[in-house]
Parts: structure tokens; sequence; C-alpha cells
């Protein structure tokens, strides 16, 4: 396990918390397998009636650690990452999931708020998912689950147009349910996990569950994606895109394409 991933329990709510916040909490593998464990364990565990995610530093998270998916578009990796793992794991979480989002959300910080039941954030939030500036495709089912919530407008606003949203406008759009003050933000999101903790669990349950559908739909969509991703991740315009991140500049993917013709 990873030091960068805290784990508590308290009166029925489990607390992911990322504390990589030198680094604003972007995901390593580690981390991932640490919430990965975190949810499957809570699955088999009567104690735990809720999820609560949180970042810390004044920073959600920045999403994928870039080295990581950096590495996999040099070398094509085709086993299965962490984050894939875990991504493939969230629409099969039968307790609800709640995020307190404080600062920066790219990514993954942004697609996992699709698979939450509430989403708190404050003034200074803001949402970002950048897949195809770096040549790669939405992920973790937002493909379905972006305009099943949002709209399709508003999805391909935040997914494809890469449009950074303030706290303001995912509030409007629906992507969160409210906006709290710094000061306010984890005790929101710790009562609202409470006061579901303390439900009748069999009508919890049974109720997130025919709200939110059939699962096997967000994991075909998650499924898509990915073998999508796995032909983008190879591409020039991805290897460009990773590359110029790198070396700080802003990428050439005119060159990129030309490079492959």
């Amino acid at each position: 396990m990873t030091q960068e991933i805290e784990i508590t329990v308290d009166n029925g709510v489990q607390i992911i918390r990322l504390v990589r916040a030198e680094k604003k909490n972007a995901l390593t593998g580690p981390m991932y397998d640490a919430m990965s464990a975190a949810l499957d364990g809570a699955e088999r565990s009567d104690a735990i009636a809720a999820h609560v995610f949180l970042g810390s530093g004044g920073v959600f998270t920045a999403g994928n650690d870039i080295t990581d998916f950096a590495r996999r578009a040099q070398d094509g990796s085709q086993h299965a990452a962490p984050s894939q793992l875990f991504i493939a794991r969230l629409p099969k979480v039968t307790r609800p999931m709640i995020a307190a989002v404080d600062g920066l959300a790219v990514g993954i910080g942004v697609t996992l708020l699709l698979h939450c039941d509430l989403v708190y954030a404050t003034p200074t939030a803001s949402f970002r998912a950048p897949f195809v500036d770096l040549g790669l495709i939405q992920e973790a089912g937002s493909s379905l689950l972006g305009p099943a919530r949002l709209g399709y407008a508003r999805a391909f606003e935040l997914l494809a147009l890469g449009e950074v949203w303030t706290a303001d406008r995912a509030a409007q759009a629906g992507l969160i349910n409210a906006v709290v003050t710094e000061g306010e933000l984890e005790a929101k999101a710790l009562a609202a996990a409470r006061r579901l903790a303390a439900k009748p669990r069999a009508a919890l349950l049974a109720a997130r569950r025919m709200l939110k559908g059939d699962p096997a739909l967000a994991s075909k969509a998650i499924a898509d994606e990915l073998a999508v991703y796995k032909d983008l991740i190879r591409s020039p315009e991805a290897r460009e895109a990773f590359t110029a991140f790198l070396e700080k500049r802003a990428p050439d993917f005119a060159k990129a394409r030309g490079s492959a013709a």
C-alpha cells in the first residue's frame, strides 16, 4: 500500500483521502491500487455504508501522474494499468459515493464525479477533462454518463472541447450538487454521508441501484473507451502531446500527423 492514500472509517463512512499535495494529488499506480482495495473491502463489509473522496492541500486531484502516462505512450504497454482497474470497479460499487472538491479537479478528478451520488465543491474549484488535448479519449464511461447527466452539449463542452469549468458552471450544468465555502466543504460531505449511513441499509442500496440503472451499460462504455484508448495512446499525436508536456512547449500536432503519413 501507499501512504499517499489515507483510508479511515467513521460511523459507517469510509473516507478516501488523497495526500500527495506536493504533486497536486496526481494519482500513481499504488494510489489507484489503494483506492481499489478500499472499494473492494467495503463491498465485503457491513460496517461501511458510504464512501467519501477528499483531496488535500487545497487540491482534489490533478489527474493521472503524467510520468506514468508518458511512459505508456512511449512503450505502448497493453497491460491493464491500475487506473484502468480502478475505473472498471466504479460501476460495480454498491455503496453511495460522495466527493468534496477543492481546487483542481482534472481528468479522473472529473470523470470520477460522474459515478458519485453527491458532489460538493468550493468556489475556487475548477474542472477540466483534457483527454482530447492529450490525443486520447474520455474515460470512466463518461461518454455515456456525461451526456446522461449533463446533456450532450455540455458534455461535449467539458469532455471534447476541454473547457475549464468553474464551480458555478459545474453546479449549473449538474456536475456538482452545491458550492460551499472551503471551511464547510468536508463537513458538508461527511454530514451527507453519515445521514446516508444512518438510513435502513437495504432500502438505501436498493434506492441507489434503481436510480443508477443497469451497471453493465457503464461497464460496456468503459470497455469501449478503453479499446479506443489503446489505439490512440500509441498514435503520433499522443506521443507528441506527452513529449511536449514534458518539454514544457506547445505541441505540434500537424507535424506529428505528417510524420505518420
